[in-house]
């Protein structure tokens, strides 16, 4: 039989409607962040340091998309990380100051008391926007967002936090999990010891989890080592702004070997993949919270404070070897997470989706970055890069640019920086950071200088270059109303009426035909629920979205909260509503 053009045309319109269908009918993909903390890229293979044995991360370069221009908001967790959980640049909701949540005892002598950031009524956290949208979500375990978590925000958040727990293996999931072996704090003590080849910190995991790991106890997994590279006598480089001597290659070896640990974690979580046959369905993003551990790298503004590695591998090796040059911000993270999934990034996001059904068609031009209160010690720096250039704006030249920070100084390094600075055994290049003034501002050419140390804003052959920087700097400033330039105890006053935390507002109730509607005319609160009898430490609050059954002789419970407030919940039993609750939190205990 021949057919007519006509009806070729309809049998085509169809298999391609078929087609259509069974594309949206595919399974949503499973998200996995893997984070490190305090690593800048330049001391891993995959971007050109073979001195760590990293074959976990190397697997994951091998088969995904290593991206070589990736940068931090700050130098510092927390202003990142509330970044990453908003898709909000720190300083545009008064998150940028380090910390808030837990102020070091000389802060609260300076008047600061513990407070949380208040996000827009608007704002969600991403993972919570991932639930309303069918994803189970977890994190193992960190919670440093500048504001507690929100209630409706993980299925479970704590250190038995895994995707294993979901309630069943067909639901997607999206976690995260934290590793800490890189961060500052063991950095403290560089002196080599030769257990630092055969004993890993454990995950952060708690005991009775360790069979998801595919190990009986932790004693099982330490034993299990593999062998490693001897760090002890690695021929290192060290940074010319770190001494130059036994001390600075020791804080350099133990860079590395907390690399290599790291890896080794990541390792176990990828393998763990792969026995849930979930390799191929799912997106792995690996990256660092922020730039490196070392002095003059965490809390500062160059690139060794915000470039930060991100290698993503997609199911499948898509795009398996390649290496991406876009610049991409952490503002960007949030939005790039939904549209990876499908889901339409809300518009209050700064960020732009880098990836995904909703990636911006222009790649950026420019990444910006903050630097403000640091513990005890408060400055104002404000960054923007292109590809090339960075640019800095000191708001108060007249400090040093080295600032005495307590936790810093329990680093050897750091105390033999300041017994040479002392000594008057500085070079040029380490002496930069102990100026007693800085200027205005600075630029830097990152290609012929990339520790930053050679300041060219008052080089007539790159004023055109000085001039577009600033002006980008003051226009996103104006553009994000950058809350920077406001007192931090003002800040605190605005977000802390009359010096306590606001309330979630008690919800309205309507009982009719067996259902319950909960109402809430407060800006910003969101609803949650869950039943007595169905209660789970892996499961967490139902996201309120319709009116819900009333169950007789359970226990309905009912949560209301807004980011940056403190959460009610209120208990319906047999159709009564009682008293709304407020759980007590440390910040009702301040003076």
């Amino acid at each position: 039989m021949i057919l007519s053009k006509k009806q070729l045309n309809i049998i085509l319109l169809w298999l391609l409607s078929f087609t259509a269908c069974e594309i949206k009918e595919e399974k949503p993909l499973n998200v996995l962040w893997l984070v490190t903390e305090d690593l800048s890229p330049f001391f891993l293979n995959a971007y050109g340091d073979p001195r760590a044995p990293t074959p976990n991360l190397d697997r994951l370069a091998r088969e995904g998309v290593v991206y070589t221009q990736n940068f931090s908001v700050a130098g510092v967790c927390s202003p990142s990380r509330a970044t990453l959980a908003t898709g909000l640049y720190p300083n545009s909701f008064g998150a940028h100051n380090m910390r808030t949540l837990k102020q070091q005892a000389i802060a609260k002598a300076a008047g600061l008391v513990d407070y949380q950031v208040v996000p827009p009524p608007e704002v969600k956290m991403v993972s919570e926007i991932m639930r309303e949208n069918g994803y189970y979500t977890t994190n193992n375990s960190k919670e440093d967002y500048q504001f507690f978590k929100s209630e409706l925000a993980w299925d479970e958040s704590s250190e038995y936090a895994h995707w294993r727990n979901r309630p069943n293996n067909e639901m997607p999931f999206f976690s995260i999990f934290n590793a800490n072996v890189t961060h500052e704090s063991n950095m403290w003590n560089t002196q080599y010891k030769r257990e630092d080849h055969d004993v890993f910190p454990p995950p952060r995991i708690a005991e009775s989890q360790w069979e998801k790991l595919g190990y009986k106890n932790y004693q099982a997994y330490k034993n299990d080592t593999i062998p490693l590279q001897v760090l002890e006598n690695l021929a290192v480089e060290v940074p010319p702004y770190l001494p130059q001597n036994e001390i600075g290659e020791n804080a350099m070896r133990k860079l590395y070997s907390n690399i290599v640990r790291m890896d080794r974690f990541m390792g176990i979580l990828l393998q763990q993949l792969e026995e849930d046959g979930l390799l191929e369905k799912t997106i792995i993003v690996w990256y660092s919270d922020h730039g490196g551990p070392l002095p003059r790298q965490k809390r500062l503004l160059y690139d060794s404070g915000l470039r930060v590695p991100l290698i993503i591998r997609y199911p499948n090796k898509q795009r398996a070897g390649v290496r991406d040059d876009r610049l991409i911000s952490f503002v960007d993270y949030p939005p790039t997470l939904l549209s990876m999934v499908g889901i339409q990034p809300p518009s209050y996001m700064e960020g732009k989706a880098f990836e995904g059904k909703y990636k911006v068609g222009t790649p950026r031009r420019y990444i910006h970055g903050q630097a403000d209160r640091f513990d005890e010690r408060v400055d104002l720096i404000r960054a923007v890069r292109n590809k090339r250039f960075k640019y800095l704006k000191n708001f108060h030249p007249e400090k040093p640019y080295y600032l005495p920070i307590a936790y810093r100084e329990n680093m050897e390094v750091m105390q033999e920086l300041l017994r040479m600075r002392d000594a008057g055994e500085l070079d040029e290049n380490q002496a930069l950071w102990f100026r007693t003034s800085k200027p205005a501002e600075e630029l830097f050419d990152t290609e012929t200088d990339p520790h930053e140390l050679n300041n060219l804003a008052n080089d007539p052959a790159y004023a055109e270059v000085l001039t577009d920087l600033r002006t980008e700097c003051e226009r996103w400033m104006k553009g994000i109303d950058d809350k920077g330039f406001i007192n931090e105890i003002e800040l605190i006053q605005k977000f802390y009426p009359n010096g306590k935390p606001q309330w979630s507002e008690v919800p309205k109730f309507t009982f009719e035909g067996g259902k319950i509607t909960i109402k809430t005319n407060q800006p910003g609160v969101r609803i949650g629920y869950q039943y007595s009898n169905e209660k789970a430490p892996h499961k967490g609050w139902n996201i309120y979205s319709e009116p819900i059954e009333e169950k007789p002789e359970d226990t309905l419970e009912i949560i209301t909260h807004r980011l940056g407030f403190k959460y009610g919940i209120t208990k319906v039993v047999n159709g009564k509503k009682l008293e709304t609750h407020y759980p007590l939190i440390r910040h009702d205990l301040n003076p």
